[in-house]
Parts: structure tokens; C-alpha cells; sequence
């Protein structure tokens, strides 16, 4: 059977060949904890702060391949008991550190005035753009004391985040449903996106949604509660570290102003006319007199192609021949034995991810069930680990590290390749229609519906802020709330669908992450029209090296400068209302191609 084939599984010995090697480098790590911890009184010399910042990032090095061997292995099997005492070890390391170093940004910024002129010596080139971000921020650096306290509580802060996934992963038991067709199917997260979006039978489709979405409603109460704690420690951030809002505690580290975020989630809700005219095409070409949230990834036509996964590298591969012969190659390489793990198992993880691991290789994690949705998670999961490889091969480790501002832009960008180059390729009319809806629904899922997202969790922060209750009723109301603005009346309200918020993994995980999929969204477009549909060659080939620039330039600068780099001004309205332009004009597409059918 494929799935066993080691071709489709991760090889986790590139990390390490077992826990006794992981253990050597713990060990090591624990030393080089130890050694620098004697550095405290000595940031005044310029020789002493050299040898601190490299024995400081050969800590980091290991630290985190430390973490990542256990974190792949315990989201291959949740279950897997080794891997989640050792996560569990390792981030008890992390904490000490955090307690052993709490003095140093306080000492940096004590000697600012020499530090500023060493780091302009070579020698500190790597280090450079980090310590000048430090005084940027040096506002909001706490004092020694201040910091050794907070310190003594950073494992507490990540307990929340790991008791939401122990529940919504570990603990589930998944229902086993019958649909019409007399199977029988385990309501599982790759089977609910399967049937949602294979089935044409809307009783199907319901009776997977009421049983998906039933497992969070049954414990709403539950993640309420543990969403609440991540809110009051995220308030608490705020106000420990003095920034004005809690918007700017969580943009500000990497320089993005305010008014990009409103101006996403203000301008995104202002421009919906395309969003709905899209839902109500669909209700008339499905022909249903109803139309519930439910119905929006089943095709307007019947298509229910399998893609197997062997063809679907190829097609991907195929894809990004537009970006240079370098990009494909390092593609090939991703695509070999050993850094992705490709089909759902019992206890894995769901969704999909690349993770980097510095010195080794990225790790792509996916959940692949033959849908063209797959194909296209597979193109964009390539995009982040592509950007992974350059950036670790042309920046020290230091800068290796890209912002998640910039992170969906390969990514999406992919995306956009991979619709080009199966639309010309096929000359079935309903894979054409497929195709233009699948690049419909990365507007509709990863522009406006994450902007959506954006929006709830700036309102699920402002309520505890301002102190006011956060219960599931609450989030609930938020959810229906902005439902109703950007979807309209077309779609009907299903109470059970306004859950939602308890099901996103990010909210829990990594808050205010889902507003950058839209900016990288709009982003990915404006170089896409530069590179690909440019017809100057001398600019187009301009605006490639651009791109590998943006790829390879790790975290070397702030992200809004690095896309200014390659061409996008991300504060500018414009870029977010072109997002709509370019959804009136696929719908235009898809029309024609439906009346083709027609006729």
C-alpha cells in the first residue's frame, strides 16, 4: 500500500538518528546555558559581546532542532508519549533560558552608545540588524527584574494553546456517519473537506457538517474559556510591556503600522459586492433554494477527479518553470524522500505546513486526499519550504528566520502558477471551470475569509480590553455578526456554524497570524502581474530578481521594506481593492465557461 512507502513519510533521522542523539545535543545545549549565564556584567566589552552573540546562536542552532524532533514526531502521532515528554522537556529548557538571560536586553540597551559603533564592524554583520531593532523597541525591554519575573511564568503561557490541541486533536473521538450512498465515513477533518467538497448531495453534505462542527459545539464552553486565558495573557502582554494598544504589542516588533491592519479589515469589509455576487451565482447554478455554508467548496459542476499524488508533483513541478531553472531544481529536491509526509494517519495532525529546520531541510506536512483542493495545498506548502531553502542558504542564521508577514507570499504566489499552467494544459471544459473556481475560492478563503478572521480576533481582543465578558455566546455573536456583513442574506444562518472561531487553530496558536495570509494575498498578486503577466522582458526578468531577492533575504530587514524591495506597498488601499477587481473578473470567466456547458 503507498502509504507505507518511505517516499511519503518524513525521514526525522536527518534531525537526529534517535532520542540518544537528541539527548547529547540537549546536554550540549544545557552547557552552552550554563556558559552563558557568565556573560551577565560584560556587554561593555566589545570582545565579550562578540563571543556572547556566536555561543548565544550556536545555542539557537540546536535549540532548535531540539525542539523540532519531538514537535514533527508528536504531530505524525499525538500519542506518541516519548515525543510529547521531550517537547515538554525541551520547553522547559527554553524557560530557563528565558530566566538565565532575563538581564540581557536591559544591559544591551545600557550600553547602547558603544554597542551602535561595533556593530558596524564586519565582524558583527550578522548581527547587526537585530540589536538595532532592539533599541528601536527599547521602550518596551523590561528591566532585569521585571523580566526574570515574567520569565518564571513562560511555560505557563504556552500550557492554553497545548490544552486546545490535546482536546481538539488528542482526546477526539471522530463520529462515524452513513451518508446517502450507504458508506460509511469517520467524520474525520480530511473526510469533512473531502465530502464537502466531492459530494452533490446536500443531505450529505449537512449531516457531515452538524457532526464536524457538533464536536466543538459539545465543548465551546471548554475552549471559551482557554480562548479567554490567551486573550488576558495577551492584554497582560500589552500592558507589562507598555504599548499602546494591543495591536501594536503584536505589530510592532516587525515595524507594521496599524493602518495596515485596519485598513485590511475596513477595506476588505467595504468591498463584498464580488464576494456576494459569487454566492449567488453559485445558488443558482447549484439550484438550490437554500444556500448554507456548507455548499460553498462543492463544485458547480460535477467533478470529482482524483489526483493521484505521484501526478500532482509532477504537475506542480511543471508549474513553476516560469521562476527560473534554479527554482525548479531546488523543487525537485523538495520533493524527494524524506521532507514530506503525505497522507492522513490516525493521530496525525490535521491541515498541513512547512517547517524549517536550519542545517537540515524544511518538513512539509499534508493531509492529502486526491482533491484538486490537495494539489493546490501541496503547490502552496512547496512555496513556503522554496522560501525556507533560499533564505537559509543565503543568510546566517541570525537573519535565516522570514517574519510570517512575508510568509504566505511564495506560497500564494505558487498557487497562482499552478491555475495558470492546468488551465492551459486541459482542454476538458469542466476541469477549466474546476480550475477557475478552486482560484475563486483563494480569493473568497484566503483573502476575504481571513479578513474576516483579522476582524474577529481584533474584536474578540478589544472585549478584553475594555473588560467585558468572553464567553462562547460572545464569540459566537461575533462570528454571526461578520458573517452577516461580508456573506449577505444569500446565505442562510446556521446557529452550529458560528463555532467557527473555536475551530481555528491559529486563534490558539498564534494570534494575529491570519490577517497576513490576506496582505500576503494581495501581495503575492501585484508580483505575480509583474513577473508573469509583464510583457517587457527586460522588466519582467527585473522583476524575477526581485522575487528570489525577496525569497533569499530571510529576515534581514523589516518585512513592509522587504516587499517595498520587490515592488508592493502594502499601505496603500489600492493593493487591497484590487483583490476584488481581480474576483469580478474571474466570475466573468467562470460565466462564460458555464454557459458553454449550457450550450
Amino acid at each position: 500500500m503507498e502509504k507505507n512507502v518511505k517516499e511519503y513519510k518524513w525521514n526525522l533521522s536527518d534531525i537526529y538518528k534517535n532520542y540518544g542523539e537528541w539527548g547529547k545535543d540537549f546536554e550540549k545545549a544545557e552547557k552552552i546555558r550554563q556558559e552563558l549565564i557568565l556573560y551577565k556584567g560584560k556587554m561593555s566589552n566589545e570582545k565579550k559581546l562578540l563571543e556572547f552573540l556566536k555561543k548565544q546562536e550556536e545555542l539557537d542552532k540546536i535549540s532548535y532542532k531540539l525542539y523540532r524532533y519531538p514537535q514533527l514526531a508528536r504531530d505524525l502521532n499525538s500519542s506518541d508519549k516519548e515525543a510529547v515528554e521531550n517537547l515538554q522537556k525541551i520547553q522547559f529548557l527554553f524557560s530557563g533560558i528565558s530566566t538565565d538571560l532575563s538581564w540581557l536586553n536591559s544591559e544591551l540597551i545600557d550600553n547602547k552608545s558603544k554597542i551602535e559603533k561595533w556593530i558596524e564592524k564586519e565582524e558583527f554583520s550578522d548581527y547587526k540588524f537585530g540589536l538595532k531593532n532592539l533599541f528601536r523597541l527599547q521602550k518596551h525591554v523590561l528591566s532585569e527584574r521585571e523580566s526574570k519575573l515574567l520569565s518564571y511564568f513562560s511555560s505557563f503561557f504556552s500550557i492554553p494553546s497545548t490544552i486546545y490541541t490535546e482536546i481538539t486533536v488528542t482526546d477526539v473521538e471522530w463520529p462515524i456517519v452513513r451518508l446517502s450512498t450507504g458508506e460509511k465515513v469517520e467524520v474525520t477533518t480530511a473526510n469533512y473537506s473531502r465530502i464537502l467538497t466531492n459530494s452533490r448531495n446536500q443531505k450529505d453534505r449537512k449531516l457531515m457538517f452538524e457532526n464536524y462542527y457538533g464536536i466543538y459545539k459539545g465543548k465551546e464552553n471548554t475552549i471559551a474559556a482557554i480562548y479567554n486565558s490567551i486573550l488576558q495573557k495577551n492584554i497582560g502582554k500589552k500592558k507589562a510591556y507598555e504599548y499602546n494598544s494591543f495591536l501594536l504589542s503584536f505589530l510592532e516588533g516587525n515595524n507594521i503600522p496599524e493602518k495596515v491592519y485596519l485598513n485590511l479589515i475596513n477595506t476588505a469589509k467595504e468591498n463584498t459586492e464580488a464576494l456576494q455576487r459569487y454566492l449567488k451565482l453559485r445558488k443558482k447554478i447549484l439550484g438550490l433554494k437554500k444556500y448554507h455554508n456548507y455548499d460553498g467548496s462543492v463544485s458547480l459542476i460535477k467533478f470529482n477527479k482524483d489526483y493521484e499524488y505521484d501526478n500532482a508533483k509532477k504537475i506542480v513541478l511543471e508549474s513553476v518553470k516560469p521562476l527560473g531553472k534554479d527554482y525548479s531544481e531546488k523543487m525537485k529536491k523538495a520533493i524527494s524522500e524524506g521532507w514530506i509526509d503525505v497522507f492522513e494517519a490516525k493521530g496525525k495532525r490535521s491541515g498541513a505546513y512547512s517547517a524549517g529546520v536550519y542545517g537540515v531541510h524544511p518538513y512539509m506536512l499534508l493531509n492529502y486526499n486526491k482533491t484538486l483542493d490537495s494539489v493546490f495545498t501541496l503547490a502552496h506548502e512547496l512555496g513556503h519550504t522554496l522560501h525556507t531553502l533560499y533564505s537559509d542558504e543565503n543568510q546566517p542564521f541570525s537573519m535565516s528566520g522570514y517574519t510570517i508577514f512575508v510568509a504566505e507570499v511564495a506560497s500564494t504566489f505558487n498557487e497562482r502558477l499552478l491555475l495558470d499552467y492546468m488551465l492551459e494544459k486541459t482542454e476538458d471544459s469542466k476541469e477549466k471551470i474546476a480550475l477557475l473556481e478552486q482560484e475563486i475560492r483563494n480569493i473568497t478563503g484566503t483573502f476575504y475569509f481571513q479578513a474576516l478572521l483579522a476582524d474577529y480576533e481584533y474584536r474578540a481582543h478589544s472585549l478584553a480590553e475594555n473588560g467585558k465578558p468572553v464567553t462562547a455566546n460572545v464569540l459566537s455573536g461575533i462570528m454571526e455578526e461578520l458573517f452577516d456583513e461580508y456573506y449577505g442574506k444569500d446565505v442562510e444562518k446556521d446557529e452550529l456554524l458560528y463555532v467557527l472561531w473555536s475551530r481555528v487553530p491559529h486563534f490558539f496558536n498564534s494570534p494575529f497570524y491570519v490577517y497576513q495570509y490576506a496582505t500576503c494575498f494581495a501581495s503575492s498578486a501585484i508580483l505575480y502581474d509583474r513577473i508573469i503577466k509583464e510583457k517587457n522582458e527586460i522588466k519582467k526578468k527585473k522583476a524575477l530578481k526581485k522575487y528570489i531577492g525577496l525569497l533569499s533575504s530571510g529576515g534581514n530587514d523589516f518585512p513592509m521594506e522587504q516587499l517595498k524591495k520587490a515592488g508592493v506597498d502594502l499601505s496603500k488601499k489600492t493593493a487591497i481593492k484590487a483583490v476584488s477587481e481581480q474576483l469580478n473578473i474571474l466570475i466573468d470567466k467562470l460565466e462564460n465557461e458555464i454557459k458553454k456547458i449550457d450550450t
